[in-house]
């Protein structure tokens, strides 16, 4: 089993045509990876909305709700803004294949975020928001082979930040399964505080 990428996926037409029927307010980018990478690298959560569903217990990078692991702070916004976890609660990494060795000290490839590792000493300051109280993470490590949109991103971020890691936490609201379509999307979004949403190529952004 080389991903679970295995639910539905949906055009930038498909997408567009909701976004148009809903009058909601958006910009196609240029490239999504970019500005997706620019809003992460200043500190800012962005619900990312791409490609086909996740199979099983996590969000493995279509349907989730990212922010920069090395922002203090950026785990309790995402609290705040939508998930109302207690704080203990870790949330997990996911990180490329370039990286992972050096900061879980193995090659388990662990591609779906099922398995913890113990974090270098020398990455837990650096990656703070997804390393657990006991110095251990939960990543889901991500291959251009297994993911190549969202191995762009991470890739994009790392160009930006040094860090080839992102706090990644399912898209959803307490008590609600993992969104599906953009009308799932859409309704979480403005159901909850969340400022940024990607979906295919565009960007819905709650700030001017």
């Amino acid at each position: 089993m080389e991903h679970a990428y295995l639910g539905p996926d949906y055009t930038n037409d498909e997408i567009e045509a909701v976004l148009k029927k809903r009058g909601v307010q958006y910009e196609r980018c240029a490239s999504i990876t970019d500005t997706g990478a620019e809003l992460l690298a200043k500190g800012e959560v962005v619900s990312w909305f791409q490609g086909r569903m996740e199979f099983g217990p996590r969000s493995l990078g279509n349907r989730s709700i990212l922010g920069n692991p090395a922002s203090r702070g950026v785990a309790d916004m995402i609290n705040a803004q939508i998930k109302y976890r207690e704080r203990w609660r870790p949330f997990c990494p996911s990180m490329l294949d370039t990286v992972a060795p050096d900061i879980l000290q193995t090659n388990h490839p662990s591609p779906y975020m099922t398995f913890t590792f113990d974090v270098a000493e020398h990455w837990k300051k650096r990656i703070p928001e997804v390393v657990h109280e006991d110095g251990t993470a939960r990543p889901q490590i991500v291959t251009a082979r297994s993911n190549p949109l969202y191995y762009e991103l991470l890739k994009k971020f790392e160009a930006r930040t040094g860090l080839g890691v992102l706090l990644n936490t399912s898209l959803n609201r307490r008590g609600e399964p993992m969104v599906c379509s953009p009308d799932d999307a859409l309704n979480m979004f403005y159901g909850s505080d969340l400022q940024n949403l990607a979906m295919g190529d565009f960007l819905v952004r709650k700030k001017a």
